[in-house]
């Protein structure tokens, strides 16, 4: 019980801490939040949420390619994790998650599919993750440079 209410003091005076925006060197950074969360994770047995990578880079892509990429997820913590939601953050973006709960030191997996169809130049799209961990939802960001096809974009010559 002690520790349980040791790690939600730090976690309260770690979000107190980084909700002063006068004060930038006082925020707390990704890390620093992740061991609060795994704290607090193993003294109140909740899961915790960790990805391979946050973000992903496909490169340069041909205008209509679909391509897709998968985030693994590993649950850190001591409870089943599991992932209620994937919103893309636009309808060129389809998700797919694992439905299953994911057991403690087990992974799943959030398969992203981009379709460049219609999209040209560099293109940053994210994939918001609902889980049920202290913090809730995860963003994962993707990117891509995309090359319009030679001749331009769907441009007849004239007839004469």
């Amino acid at each position: 019980m002690l520790k349980k209410t040791a790690a939600m003091l730090f976690v309260a005076s770690l979000v107190l801490t980084a909700c002063k925006k006068e004060n930038a060197a006082l925020r707390i950074d990704d890390k620093t939040a992740k061991d609060a969360e795994i704290a607090h994770a193993q003294s109140g047995n909740l899961p915790v949420s960790e990805f391979d990578s946050m973000e992903f880079d496909f490169g340069k892509i041909k205008q209509g390619d679909k391509v897709e990429h998968t985030f693994k997820v590993t649950n850190k913590g001591t409870a089943d994790l599991v992932i209620s939601d994937a919103k893309p953050s636009c309808g060129c973006t389809v998700p797919e998650f694992t439905k299953t709960p994911i057991k403690p030191g087990e992974s799943g997996d959030i398969k992203v599919i981009f379709d460049s169809t219609g999209k040209s130049g560099q293109q940053e799209k994210t994939v918001t993750v609902n889980m049920n961990t202290e913090k809730a939802s995860e963003v994962l960001k993707f990117k891509a440079n995309i090359e319009a096809p030679a001749g331009g974009i769907g441009v007849a010559p004239a007839a004469h």
